[in-house]
């Protein structure tokens, strides 16, 4: 018996997993810290390309931000902040 794991299931919770790390952590986060921090999680085989689609994905969800440096020509992201006042 095998068990067979659906593969956008696999991708949803790896990116999942990887918003919560970037909220966590904070700060400015490149391809390369992204592939740094997916080194370290249940998905470590993972690589910049990866990381790359991940945070390109995470950004067009909404809950990042993506920050286009025209110096420079390198995209970093950060985590949208979440707004928890309540409406009283």
């Amino acid at each position: 018996m095998s068990l067979l794991i659906e593969p956008t299931a696999a991708v949803g919770a790896r990116r999942d997993w990887l918003v919560a790390e970037i909220r966590l952590r904070g700060g400015v986060w490149t391809a390369i810290r992204a592939e740094e921090a997916l080194h370290r999680s249940p998905w470590p085989t993972s690589g910049r390309n990866t990381a790359r689609k991940d945070l390109r994905a995470l950004a067009a969800r909404g809950a990042l931000i993506a920050h286009d440096n025209e110096i420079t020509g390198r995209r970093t992201y950060t985590a949208r902040m979440l707004n928890l006042r309540s409406a009283a």
